[in-house]
């Protein structure tokens, strides 16, 4: 079982004021995540807005976060899609510039049965020798993948993990009674529960603000200190709620642009919070001693 880390951030990317990528500004928060509790990043992930990046912008954002931390921190590279031969190429490219895994999330839209499932992942796992990372998110692909269908890909010799980001504990549990396939959390809110099966950890959004703490609960929990791990994580859970009470990534953006790490705003469809939306995460911020400092 291949561990990249405990914490790992599935970063944002950085924007200009003219909605271009901002390479320089990626790579100062990715060497700022990785000095402040990150353990590796993923890039162009859902929280870094793949659906809107180009082909040429992913690869050039991959090569600035390794060139930052690739010598300090695994660099996951989101190059899953819903079209296989699309996922295959960006794959193959990405691995060429020297990635640590890549990030395959379930296809989307066109939602494929489990046979399809099977194909999909095991034609581009097969197409690059880099470690692949599934990435289990039916809220957003609309179609769950089975804990017997990711223990055949599991089989699979380099795909190592799963982001599990299916919120019924039940189905991770059943997948770890199947097989021995590397487990992350998706959902900043899942990080306790799965550490408490078993997990190797979490690829999160509040880790951009909270990294120090999100691997400190996983920190005390496995030296025994489970209460103090349970108290850490109750008082970062309304951080963990608010950043999703609009579609992920406007809030961490938001939060970070509050914080002083100048992101940037979002590519269309998605748009900026408002100031009614926002005040809820000020609260937070605030509470947690977040807000005024630059994190």
């Amino acid at each position: 079982m291949e561990n990249f880390g405990e914490i790992i951030t599935a970063m944002v990317t950085a924007f200009d004021g003219e909605g271009a990528v901002d390479y320089e500004g990626t790579a100062a928060l990715a060497t700022w995540l990785v000095e402040n509790g990150s353990d590796g990043l993923v890039v162009c992930g859902t929280t870094g807005e793949s659906p809107t990046l180009t082909d040429d912008e992913k690869l050039g954002l991959f090569s600035a976060v390794i060139e930052a931390v690739g010598d300090r921190a695994p660099v996951i590279a989101g190059t899953g899609s819903n079209d296989t031969a699309h996922s295959i190429e960006l794959t193959r490219k990405a691995a060429d510039l020297g990635v640590d895994a890549v990030l395959l999330v379930t296809p989307y839209y066109n939602k494929p049965p489990a046979a399809g499932q099977l194909a999909h992942f095991r034609a581009i796992a097969a197409a690059a020798d880099v470690p692949v990372i599934l990435y289990n998110i039916p809220g957003r692909c609309g179609v769950n993948v089975e804990p017997e269908t990711l223990a055949e890909l599991n089989q699979v010799e380099n795909i190592v993990a799963v982001k599990q980001a299916n919120p019924d504990l039940e189905q991770t549990r059943r997948l770890m009674e199947l097989c021995d396939m590397g487990v992350y959390a998706g959902n900043d809110d899942m990080l306790l529960p799965l550490v408490e099966m078993g997990a190797l950890g979490g690829i999160c959004v509040a880790s951009h603000l909270v990294g120090r703490q999100m691997k400190e609960i996983v920190n005390l929990y496995r030296a025994g200190r489970q209460e103090e791990a349970r108290r850490l994580d109750e008082s970062l859970r309304p951080l963990y709620a608010e950043l999703f009470t609009l579609t992920n990534p406007i809030l961490i953006k938001a939060a970070l642009n509050m914080l002083g790490h100048e992101v940037g705003g979002l590519r269309l469809p998605l748009v900026a919070a408002t100031e009614a939306e926002t005040a809820g995460l000020r609260r937070v911020l605030e509470q947690l001693s977040l807000a005024g400092s630059n994190a």
